[in-house]
């Protein structure tokens, strides 16, 4: 709607994973080099975390483009983890392009097992990539584990690569998956932008949308400052709240995005609005419990003092009649 009014080419915020738009920043440089060299080197298993909205899985998709420019990789890309044992294994089968209608679970870990082990033996790589990996049950992970198994003296037969936010590394620190924590060969972490890298971010998108020297005009520097401010280097909120503030300063015909605009949008969209986290709220209904049984417990005391009080008088009272 507005990339005519702007002088873009295309829509530089969108939503949507594309690796054209990737930033390359020294972290995700470094998550992208261990995840392909560890699936090259035939390492096993390796495994990506960050927070939501990082740029897990453009950096995925980036991982991905680079397999389809080799001839001698084939890989399975799972992205909806809720699935049982038995569908998680169907539905990998179907991506690696096996027969695996109808078939029950043994049938299916042979189709698979075959499979790699024949790949293996061409000197073939063969990739598993789960996103949203956090998600996994303890079943599947244990069905990727033994997948695992498949191996020569010298390499891992299938790679894996998970991905998910950090309840991935604490699901995998579990006592119960430590046989699988032990095989993981690399490990890469993406965190959120810093305020230069936010603001060549958003510079980046500019760009590559067509925006060439207008880009600085339509961002001023006062203005990255509050999307960094408000999205705090958030990639995906980066891109919402430029996204909708371009919208609204096309609404008012205005060549540039001002503070006050972010300002706005960060209301509207109630990015600003944080409820506090379940273990917060947990604890303050604790502290209300307390304080409501010290207070009960309190007036339990004094009305037992005034009733003790009370018969005593009363005995006193009755004393000198008693023989």
């Amino acid at each position: 709607m507005y990339t005519k009014f702007f002088n873009l080419t295309r829509h530089p915020f969108e939503l949507t994973p594309d690796p054209t738009f990737l930033f390359p920043t020294k972290q995700h440089n470094e998550a992208l080099a261990a995840l392909y060299y560890g699936v090259r080197r035939h390492k096993g298993f390796v495994v990506l975390t960050g927070e939501v909205g990082t740029g897990k899985t453009l950096l995925l998709r980036c991982l991905v483009q680079l397999f389809k420019e080799s001839k001698d990789v084939a890989y399975a890309y799972l992205f909806n983890s809720r699935l049982s044992d038995t569908e998680f294994l169907h539905y990998i089968a179907s991506d690696f392009g096996l027969p695996a209608s109808g078939k029950n679970k043994s049938e299916l870990v042979v189709e698979l097992c075959n499979y790699v082990v024949s790949r293996g033996l061409s000197k073939l790589t063969t990739v598993l990539i789960v996103d949203e990996a956090h998600h996994l049950s303890a079943e599947n992970l244990e069905e990727i584990r033994l997948l695992t198994n498949l191996e020569t003296t010298n390499d891992k037969l299938l790679q894996i690569v998970l991905v998910g936010q950090p309840e991935l590394d604490k699901k995998l620190d579990s006592a119960g998956l430590r046989q699988l924590k032990q095989r993981i060969a690399l490990r890469a972490r993406l965190e959120p932008l810093n305020a230069d890298e936010t603001k060549e971010y958003v510079q980046k998108r500019l760009h590559v949308a067509g925006a060439n020297s207008s880009a600085s005009r339509l961002f001023p520097a006062e203005t990255i400052a509050a999307v960094y401010r408000h999205s705090r280097g958030t990639p995906r909120l980066i891109n919402t709240i430029c996204d909708n503030s371009l919208l609204t300063a096309y609404a008012r015909q205005l060549q540039c995005v001002s503070p006050e605009i972010i300002a706005g949008i960060v209301d509207d969209l109630r990015l600003n609005v944080v409820g506090p986290p379940e273990i917060e709220r947990d604890r303050e209904i604790s502290a209300a419990d307390v304080r409501r049984a010290a207070q009960t417990i309190l007036e339990l005391y004094v009305a037992l003092e005034k009733s003790s009080a009370r018969e005593e008088q009363s005995g006193a009272a009755i004393a000198p009649r008693l023989p």
